[in-house]
C-alpha cells in the first residue's frame, strides 16, 4: 500500500479519535453546571450571589480575567450577563492577549455558534460567520456593518468583543439574523497604566506596540489614553505584505462625579494583498504558491474616525448618554485570480478584479435611562433615537487576464492602459426610535422588551443611473430570564431583525427562538452557557452576494444547539469549551436548492483551549502553558452541496514567562502541527484555498 495512503487512514483514524475525545471534553464541562445544581440540590447550604467587581469606569476589568460580569452586547442597556435573555459571548482583553490573537476571526474562533477561515488565504475580510450568517459589526453600540466586503478591524483597539448570537434588529437597528459584532474601545482610565510590547515571528513578521494612560489633573477631573501598533512583515505566500500603523488616543473630562465626556481619535493604515489568489484544484501546492500578479497585487486601506461619548446622571433615576461617530475611509485593492483549470496543459485563465473604493460615516445615538422601584419590582427604561448617513464610491475594474502555467508560471504585469473602470455610488440615510424596558421581579424573573422602528432612505447610481427607495421597518425583540437559584438561570426570547435591502426590492427579515440555560457559580468566576435556537432568514428577493442566496429560495432554517463554558477553575487553571451542532435547510418549493444545507455551515464545531500557571518559586517567576484545539466539520462550498471545506482539527499552543515583576516573555504558536486542508472549494472552475499554515509568534512586553 503506497505510504501516502497509509498516512492519509493513519490521519482518518486519528483525526476520528481526536474529535470524539474533543467532543467528549466539551460535552462535559458545558455539562459541569448540571452536574453542580445536583450537587446543590443534595445541600441545605445557602448560596450568596456573587458581586459583581466593576473598573472605575463601571465596566468589568476586562484585562484581568476572561470571565464577563455585565455585557451590552444585547442592547444598549447594560445588563448582568447571567441575567440576559440572550447567548452572549464576551471575548476580553486578558483572553485575547493570553491567545494572541491578532485579528478579528482568531479573537472568536473558540466562541460557540462562530464559523472563521472558511475563506482559508484570502485575507481581504474578517470571515466570521454566526450561525451561519454573516454578522454586521458595532463599535460601542453604534453601526459599522458587515464583517464581509467590510475593513479588518484591529483587534488591540478594543476592550473586549461582546459576540450577541441570535437576532439584534430591535437592539441596534439593521442585521443579519444570526449575530452581531460589538467592539468595545479601550477608553481612558482614572489611573496610570501601561504598556510596551515587542514582537518577532514567522513570515519575517516585526511589530511593537504600546497602551498606556495616565490622570492629567490632579483631581482625576481630565485622563488621557494613548494606543498604537506598528507592524512589518509578510504572509505565507510569495510577493505578499502585511504592514500595519495604528494610532489612537483618548481623552476623558469629568467635570462633575454625574458627567463624563470622552473623545477618541483612531488612524489605521494598512498595506497589505488582498490573499494567494488560489489554487490549482488537482495537485498539491505549497502555500507560498502564487499564481496572481505582483505588479497588480495590493489591498491598502486608510481610515480616521472620529469618536464622542457623553453620560450625565440627572439623579433620581434618570440618566443621559449619547455617542456620536465620524469616520472616513479609502480602501484600493487588487488582483489577479485563477478562473478556470485545464489539467491537460497546467494551464489557469484569470480575469483581474480592482477596485477604489471611499466611504464616509456619521453615525449619532442619543438616549434616556430611567431607573425606578415599585414594592417588588425593579424598572429599567430605555428610550432613543439614532441617525446614520452613509455614502461611498466604489470604482471598479473586472477584465480578463492573461493565463498562466502552474508548473511554470511567467507572470505579464498588470490590466492593459484603457481598461474600462466602473463607478457604483451609494447613500443610506436611516433614522430609528427605539424602545428598550426591563422589569426584574423578585430579583428573580427578568422580562426585557425592545422596539424600534428603522426609516430607510436609500440611492445607488450605478453606469450612470439612480435608483432611490425608502423603506420603514419595525422590529421587535422581547425575552424572559428566571434565576432558578441565584446562580443558575433559564432563559426564552423570541426576536426579529431586518437586513437593508437593495433599491427596487423588499428588505430581508428574520426571527428566532431561543431558550436557554445560564450557570455563573459563586464558588469561582465561570460562566456556562447552553442554548438552543430556531432561525429563519426570510422574505429574499434579491440574491445575497455575500451568502449566495438566490431570490429563488423561499427561506433558509437554521436549528441547532450551542454549548460555552468559561471559567476560572482555580488560581491556576483557565478553561474556555464551546460545542454547535447547526441543522441548516434551504426552502426553495420546487426548486432546485429545496433541502439543501447553507454554504459554510458545519453540522459540528467544537473547541477547547485552557492555561496552567505554574507558580513561580524564588528568582523563577510564574510559567504559563496553553494550550488548544479547535474542531470544524465538512460543510458545503456551494449552493448545490457538490463542493466542500474539509473537516480538520488544529492545534493552537502559548507560554509565558515571567522574566520579573511587570516583565513578561510570550510565545504563540498557531496551527501548531501546521495541518493543511482546504477551506473554499469550487469544482466549477477548479480552483480552492488552503487554510492558513503554522505561524510563530514571540513577544516581550513591559507594564507598569
Amino acid at each position: 500500500m503506497p505510504t501516502r495512503k497509509i498516512d492519509r487512514i493513519r490521519w482518518k483514524s486519528f483525526s476520528r479519535r481526536a474529535k470524539a475525545a474533543l467532543l467528549s471534553c466539551t460535552a462535559v464541562i458545558a455539562l459541569a453546571p448540571v452536574l453542580a445544581l445536583a450537587q446543590e440540590a443534595n445541600s441545605d447550604e445557602s448560596t450568596v450571589l456573587q458581586t459583581i467587581t466593576l473598573t472605575g469606569n463601571g465596566r468589568d476589568d476586562d484585562s484581568k480575567s476572561i470571565v464577563a460580569n455585565q455585557t451590552t452586547g444585547a442592547g444598549k442597556l447594560p445588563s448582568e450577563v447571567l441575567t440576559t435573555p440572550a447567548s452572549v459571548s464576551v471575548v476580553t482583553a486578558k483572553e485575547i492577549q493570553e491567545r494572541g490573537a491578532t485579528s478579528v476571526e482568531q479573537v472568536v474562533q473558540y466562541t460557540a455558534g462562530v464559523i472563521t477561515d472558511f475563506y482559508g488565504a484570502d485575507d481581504r475580510f474578517d470571515y466570521v460567520d454566526i450561525r451561519g450568517f454573516t454578522p454586521y459589526t458595532y463599535r460601542d453600540g453604534l453601526g459599522i456593518g458587515r464583517t464581509f466586503a467590510g475593513i479588518k478591524e484591529e483587534p488591540y483597539a478594543f476592550e473586549r468583543l461582546e459576540v450577541l448570537k441570535g437576532v439584534s434588529s430591535a437592539g441596534f437597528g439593521v442585521a443579519e439574523p444570526g449575530g452581531s459584532i460589538n467592539y468595545v474601545t479601550k477608553i481612558p482610565k482614572n489611573e496610570r497604566f501601561g504598556e510596551v510590547y515587542t514582537t518577532a515571528g514567522s513570515y519575517a513578521h516585526k511589530e511593537v506596540g504600546f497602551d498606556f494612560g495616565d490622570n492629567i489633573t490632579k483631581d482625576d477631573t481630565l485622563s488621557y489614553r494613548l494606543t498604537g501598533k506598528l507592524q512589518r512583515a509578510n504572509a505565507e505566500y510569495d510577493y505578499s505584505q502585511d504592514d500595519e500603523n495604528f494610532i489612537m488616543g483618548g481623552l476623558t473630562w469629568r467635570p462633575t462625579d454625574a458627567t463624563t465626556m470622552t473623545f477618541v481619535f483612531d488612524h489605521l493604515d494598512k498595506k497589505g494583498v488582498p490573499g494567494s489568489g488560489g489554487y490549482p484544484l488537482e495537485g498539491d501546492f505549497d502555500r507560498s504558491a502564487f499564481f496572481g500578479e505582483p505588479d497588480y497585487y495590493f489591498n491598502d486601506v486608510n481610515r480616521n474616525s472620529y469618536s464622542l461619548m457623553l453620560d450625565h446622571d440627572f439623579g433620581n433615576g434618570l440618566s443621559f448618554g449619547s455617542k456620536a461617530r465620524y469616520s472616513n475611509s479609502v480602501v484600493n485593492a487588487a488582483s489577479a485570480y485563477l478562473e478556470t483549470t485545464n489539467n491537460a496543459t497546467q494551464e489557469a485563465t484569470r480575469y483581474f478584479y480592482g477596485s477604489d473604493r471611499s466611504f464616509d460615516q456619521f453615525i449619532i445615538d442619543a438616549n434616556f435611562t430611567y431607573e425606578a422601584n415599585f414594592d417588588n419590582a425593579d424598572s429599567r427604561t430605555l428610550v432613543g433615537a439614532e441617525y446614520n448617513k452613509y455614502s461611498s464610491d466604489d470604482n471598479w475594474l473586472y477584465t480578463s487576464a492573461g493565463p498562466i502555467n502552474w508548473l511554470n508560471p511567467v507572470f505579464s504585469g498588470g490590466p492593459a492602459a484603457g481598461t474600462p473602470i466602473y463607478l457604483t455610488s451609494n447613500d443610506q440615510k436611516t433614522k430609528a426610535l427605539y424602545l428598550q424596558e426591563e422589569l426584574t421581579f423578585a430579583d428573580r424573573l427578568t422580562v426585557s422588551l425592545g422596539l424600534r422602528n428603522d426609516w430607510l432612505d436609500l440611492s445607488e447610481t450605478s453606469f450612470g443611473t439612480t435608483v432611490a427607495d425608502s423603506y420603514s421597518e419595525f422590529t421587535k425583540r422581547i425575552g424572559v430570564s428566571y434565576k432558578i437559584t441565584p446562580e443558575f438561570a433559564a432563559f426564552a426570547s423570541y426576536g426579529e431583525s431586518v437586513a437593508p435591502p437593495a433599491t427596487g426590492a423588499e428588505p430581508t427579515t428574520g426571527k428566532q427562538y431561543e431558550i436557554g440555560f445560564k450557570y455563573k457559580p459563586d464558588a469561582f468566576p465561570a460562566l456556562f452557557t447552553a442554548s438552543f435556537f430556531d432561525l429563519t432568514k426570510g422574505n429574499i428577493t434579491v440574491d445575497d452576494g455575500v451568502i449566495y442566496i438566490p431570490a429563488t429560495v423561499d427561506k433558509v432554517r437554521n436549528r441547532g444547539i450551542e454549548l460555552e463554558a468559561k471559567a476560572e477553575v482555580t488560581d491556576n487553571i483557565d478553561l474556555i469549551a464551546a460545542y454547535t451542532y447547526i441543522n441548516s435547510k434551504i426552502d426553495e418549493p420546487g426548486g432546485d436548492y429545496d433541502g439543501h444545507r447553507l454554504m459554510r455551515v458545519p453540522k459540528h464545531m467544537a473547541s477547547v483551549w485552557g492555561t496552567y500557571t505554574l507558580e513561580g518559586n524564588g528568582k523563577r517567576g510564574d510559567m504559563t502553558f496553553g494550550l488548544g484545539a479547535r474542531y470544524m466539520g465538512e460543510y458545503f462550498t456551494n449552493i448545490q452541496n457538490t463542493a466542500y471545506g474539509e473537516e480538520a482539527i488544529l492545534f493552537d499552543a502559548a507560554f509565558t514567562y515571567n522574566i520579573r515583576e511587570n516583565t513578561a516573555f510570550q510565545l504563540n504558536i498557531s496551527n501548531l502541527f501546521d495541518e493543511k486542508h482546504i477551506a473554499q472549494r469550487d469544482d466549477a472552475n477548479g480552483t480552492k484555498f488552503y487554510n492558513a499554515g503554522r505561524t510563530v509568534m514571540a513577544t516581550l512586553r513591559q507594564s507598569w
